[in-house]
């Protein structure tokens, strides 16, 4: 069994935060399951979701083998929500749920693009300090 750090510990709640109020935000932002006061305040909700995503770039602590998986999934995750985005409306659109798998996409995206960079420049950086 690995022994958990405090960094990588803070890093994985705020990130699970971000998933969740990713999910919970793209679901209440579509004309499905519309909540008021969550889409009244969702460019405040996305501005958290990047900032969120800030902040695990810079906190979760990866190093070496760690960091390239961190970064191939990061990368795979931005562009199967960004693709997913786009088909899923064309595709899912009779049955009413369309706009719900799009908003939660982008609102994933959010969350995931800034600390897939964060990451990807920490990793670019460290390799240039040989």
């Amino acid at each position: 069994m690995g022994i958990k750090s405090v960094e990588n510990s803070v890093g994985a709640w705020a990130f699970l935060t971000g998933v969740v109020l990713a999910v919970v935000i793209g679901v209440s932002a579509s004309s499905f399951l519309s909540i008021p006061a969550l889409v009244s305040y969702s460019p405040q909700i996305y501005a958290i979701l990047v900032l969120l995503g800030l902040f695990v770039g810079f906190s979760i602590k990866v190093e070496g083998k760690d960091a390239q998986t961190f970064l191939i999934t990061g990368a795979i995750l931005v562009i199967v929500s960004r693709f997913g985005m786009e088909s899923v409306t064309g595709s899912l659109i009779g049955i009413g749920i369309g706009d719900v798998v799009s908003s939660t996409f982008a609102a994933l995206l959010a969350l995931f693009v800034p600390a897939t960079i964060i990451v990807a420049l920490k990793t670019v950086f460290s390799m240039a300090r040989v």
